[in-house]
């Protein structure tokens, strides 16, 4: 039986204030956004204000992270009605790194090194972490969750690289740990719709228009 067409509209958060300091940002030590990244979110609303094109929007998530929640809020006037609450869920979050969660990035690496998820994806990244694939397979859940609750309707989620990175796993059948990785920018938008007939079809990815020219 065929549904009615269902678009998921996922936003990479600002910068974070983690990234300056250049810390591993999990649950206990993420600070939200860089001044930076509280700029790139409001170019992103001001843009998506003028453009009207998420003004049909019935619902809007975000991780629990905080520099995805303070992104989710900074763009909330521009997201349907324009009085939608965010909803935050931890499925939704970027790989939860376990014990060396706040440490220096350089210490942390010294620490634990790197796991080679090219070959194995399964690997943690530290004592107490998810590894890549465990990752994957949460946060393709969660979006997939997402987009059942929401059959026939616009929905924004907020939320972080790895998880539209996951988001390709879910919907696109890429396989984690297969040596592919994507990069995308701090607030670029990337839109998944599901068709009548159940296909998912990539629209845009990592569409950061909002950002050129603007000085941030």
């Amino acid at each position: 039986m065929a549904q009615p067409e269902t678009t998921i509209i996922l936003v990479r958060h600002g910068e974070s204030q983690v990234t300056v300091d250049q810390m591993v940002g999990g649950h206990e030590a993420c600070s939200g956004l860089s001044k930076r990244g509280r700029r790139q979110a409001e170019a992103l609303r001001d843009r998506l204000l003028a453009s009207g094109l998420l003004r049909e929007a019935t619902a809007l998530y975000a991780s629990i992270l905080t520099r995805a929640v303070e992104t989710a809020e900074v763009i909330a006037p521009a997201v349907g009605s324009g009085r939608l609450a965010v909803e935050e869920r931890c499925e939704l979050c970027e790989l939860h790194v376990g014990e060396g969660d706040g440490l220096p990035w350089e210490e942390f690496t010294r620490v634990y090194g790197r796991p080679a998820w090219d070959r194995d994806p399964f690997v943690p990244l530290s004592p107490g972490s998810e590894s890549w694939g465990s990752f994957v397979e949460r946060a393709s859940a969660g979006l997939q969750r997402v987009a059942d609750d929401h059959v026939g309707e616009q929905v924004v989620v907020v939320c972080h690289g790895g998880v539209i990175e996951a988001s390709f796993s879910a919907w696109g059948r890429m396989e984690p740990g297969s040596g592919w990785r994507l990069k995308p920018e701090n607030t670029g938008l990337t839109i998944w719709s599901r068709d009548e007939g159940g296909a998912w079809i990539l629209g845009r990815f990592n569409d950061c228009a909002h950002l050129d020219g603007v000085e941030i």
